[in-house]
């Protein structure tokens, strides 16, 4: 046999890390034998109606429903009365029997199944009012009184109320692409939101008597049929929010003479409702594109909050392919409203709050309005629609199409702590950016709360760095969803969970995909990659009915990036990450072996044994060189290294060539269930740094340890695993070499 020209490192040492058990018990799933494998067992067969690729198939369709609403506010008695006509379109290839129509309201009365499902337990202390509402007041008359439903030609039509929906009988199918116009007739009692809670209602201004209404879920509304479920008929229990078809809506809304309105859709008789000197401020405000212009001043509001007019006005919007429709009016308000440029469109950003909210809303509110259509545009598609309004509402946050309700105020004096102004920005840019999702991107809400709260609360963290890198976001680092991760789990779900089965609401359908996606942009993806499939399923579903399928599929078919392992671990598990160092050896280059090596083979090419020289790693005293005959290598056969690079290399190449002194092999172990990059930074002694990242599918061959060798010139000093805390690893008390006892970065 040729003779090989061998080389031979020596470990000079050899560190083994003990890690401390203080992580929690890993949940085994069946997936865990081969966390890589493709979703097929989860994801939905793809056809006609939604593709393999994440897109609308050539049959997708949608229904539509189009409403001519009238409503009328009495103020005096917190009572809304309407009645609607909805032209419902039928574009499935399937004849329906009935046509389902959710009534919400009905959530808010006495006894109904959402109450007797809750558990109930003792408090041993209560508010006096508390205590009263629950106790001691008869049950209020919440929930829709329909006083009638009816055809086209006037005549009855035969319905059913189970609960929140209502089944409008046919006496024959509507066929496919046939239409059917009905008409509703309706009140309801306005609950006061600050004390019976709601999404909506009114709120109570003790010193001067005034309410301000935000009004939503206040007209029955047509439920969902699509090509996945049929009718989305789920009750309405309260934690999953809404499921509804587009549509066009016509609204007119009367109200007393001196409120003030602001809803979705465009105002259609300004020059009706609002004086000249005020339309002509609106005027200004559609040419101002770097201040908002006050369109109802402070001291309007103050002199109309006094008169409580006995006399009505009729405030008329229309909205264009909108899902649903929102109201906020009051004497109290102050309007104002700025110019926002996004394309080649000039958008109206708006805020309406009752002086109690100065000066932080008017130095505030439509700034960050603004802002947030700009940042979402720029990550998704042009904000469509005329206006965005935001809504003080103190104790709220809730969005609809166009138009939101947000809190935070200062206090009596006019103050403004950080916390509350923070607190106020962060819950604007959400609230206005959930007309992108789901309002415009339309995910069923009532199944799947993460497709919106998750996406958008990621939207929001991206929107808040980019008006301050200093912003304290709640959602979306990495760091700050480790203590919901390292809990118990028995109060943990999987993201792909119910909305009305989840213990944690807003860490498992906020924190963790906002924090999930966060991690595929800046760690996994990259943001080129990531941010142009994002972008690409944004475009694909605005205006439709996506499902979680279909946004998977679309992040992988437009990157490329096989991503299966990290929807079955981050989305369908509440596996958790931790990565830790387990052993670290060091090693040098030896000129000769004192003794003869055995009994380990040599590393072999393709077709036999490459050309030395060769470098082993010897990882112990017993560790031995050989052939693949396990014939014995003598000392002889081995060559320094300095005399082959002599004898191999020319002057010119030997100028240019590495000269590796120092020799580690890491091995790298895996306590948590969660695969995840390895992020390494390497810290020499003259205190410089090399960073490493290494793609999960380190993992792929092994569930439990992956191995990395370091050759270097310069002498390591401490090797660190995620050094800025960027993939939400549970425990880093394992994550650095040699083991500092250090405080933890998560205090």
């Amino acid at each position: 046999m040729k003779k090989l020209s061998l080389l031979l490192l020596f470990p000079a040492m050899l560190v083994a890390q003990d890690k401390p058990v203080t992580a929690p018990a890993k949940q085994q799933g069946k997936y865990d034998t081969n966390k890589f494998s493709q979703m097929y067992d989860l994801l939905a067969t793809p056809n006609m109606f939604r593709t393999a690729s994440g897109a609308p198939g050539p049959a997708y369709y949608q229904q539509q429903a189009d409403y001519k609403i009238d409503v009328e506010l009495d103020d005096k008695n917190s009572k809304l009365s309407g009645s609607e006509t909805i032209t419902y379109t039928n574009n499935s290839p399937d004849s329906l029997e009935y046509l389902w129509v959710q009534l919400d309201q009905n959530q808010a009365k006495a006894n109904t199944q959402t109450s007797l499902a809750e558990s109930d337990k003792i408090s041993q202390v209560l508010p006096l009012d508390g205590f009263s509402s629950k106790y001691l007041k008869k049950d209020l008359e919440r929930g829709f009184n329909i006083e009638q439903v009816k055809d086209a030609k006037g005549s009855p039509m035969s319905y059913t109320i189970n609960e929140t929906m209502m089944r409008i009988n046919l006496t024959s199918p509507l066929k496919p692409g046939e239409k059917i116009s009905f008409s509703i007739k309706w009140w309801y009692n306005i609950n006061n939101y600050r004390k019976e809670g709601g999404r909506s209602g009114y709120e109570l201004f003790e010193k001067d008597g005034n309410k301000l209404y935000v009004i939503a879920q206040f007209y029955p509304r047509m439920a969902v049929y699509n090509d996945v479920e049929g009718w989305q008929n789920m009750q309405f229990w309260g934690s999953g929010e809404f499921a509804l078809p587009f549509g066009n809506f016509d609204v007119n809304i009367t109200v007393p003479a001196d409120h003030v309105i602001d809803a979705t859709g465009e105002l259609m008789n300004r020059s009706e409702v609002f004086t000249a000197e005020q339309v002509k401020r609106y005027e200004q405000a559609q040419k101002s594109f770097d201040k908002p212009v006050v369109i109802v001043t402070q001291a309007e509001a103050e002199a109309a909050e006094k008169g409580f007019s006995e006399k009505k006005k009729t405030w008329k919007f229309s909205a264009k392919n909108v899902r649903d429709f929102g109201i906020a009016s009051s004497r109290k308000f102050i309007y104002d409203a700025m110019a926002v440029k996004i394309g080649n469109r000039t958008v109206m950003a708006e805020s309406v709050y009752p002086k109690e909210a100065n000066p932080l809303w008017g130095e505030t509110s439509t700034m960050v309005v603004a802002h947030t259509l700009k940042s979402y545009s720029s990550h998704t598609f042009d904000y469509p629609y005329p206006k965005a309004v935001s809504v003080s509402a103190e104790d709220q946050g809730m969005e609809y199409p166009m138009i939101c309700w947000n809190y935070g105020r200062p206090d009596e004096n006019g103050v403004t702590s950080k916390e509350v102004k923070n607190g106020m920005i962060g819950v604007i840019i959400h609230e206005v950016g959930h007309t992108f999702f789901p309002m415009i991107v339309n995910s069923d809400e009532r199944q799947w709360t993460w497709m919106d709260e998750g996406l958008n609360s990621f939207l929001e963290y991206l929107a808040e760095q980019e008006l301050d890198s200093n912003f304290p976001s709640r959602r979306g680092p990495a760091k700050n969803i480790v203590p919901y991760m390292s809990g118990d789990q028995k109060f943990l779900e999987p993201i792909m969970s119910n909305s009305e089965t989840i213990h944690q609401f807003g860490n498992n359908a906020y924190g963790k995909p906002a924090t999930g996606l966060n991690i595929l942009r800046e760690v996994v993806m990259g943001r080129e990659l990531f941010d142009h499939a994002f972008r690409t399923y944004a475009n694909r579903w605005k205006f439709k009915h996506p499902t979680p399928e279909d946004f998977f599929r679309t992040m992988e078919d437009a990157s490329a990036v096989d991503l299966d392992w990290f929807w079955r671990g981050w989305f369908y598990s509440t596996d958790f990450v931790d990565i830790g160092i387990k052993d670290v050896k060091q090693y040098y280059v030896s000129d000769t072996p004192t003794t003869d090596i055995k009994d380990v083979k040599v590393r072999k090419g393709r077709f036999g044994f490459e050309k030395g020289p060769f470098v082993y790693l010897v990882a112990g005293d017993n560790a031995e060189v050989s052939d693949s005959k396990k014939k014995a290598l003598k000392v002889q056969d081995f060559k320094p290294l300095a005399d082959y690079v002599d004898q191999t290399f020319t002057a010119e190449e030997k100028a240019s060539i590495k000269s590796p002194k120092y020799f580690y092999e890491v091995e790298f172990n895996k306590p948590g269930g969660m695969i995840m990059p390895i992020l390494v930074e390497i810290t020499y002694e003259d205190g410089s740094k090399d960073n490493y990242k290494y793609p999960a599918q380190i993992w792929r061959k092994s569930n439990d340890t992956a191995r990395k060798v370091y050759a270097t010139t310069k002498a390591i000093k401490s090797i660190q695993i995620d050094p800025q805390l960027l993939t939400a690893d549970i425990d880093v008390t394992n994550n650095s070499w040699p083991k500092a006892e250090t405080k933890s970065k998560f205090d």
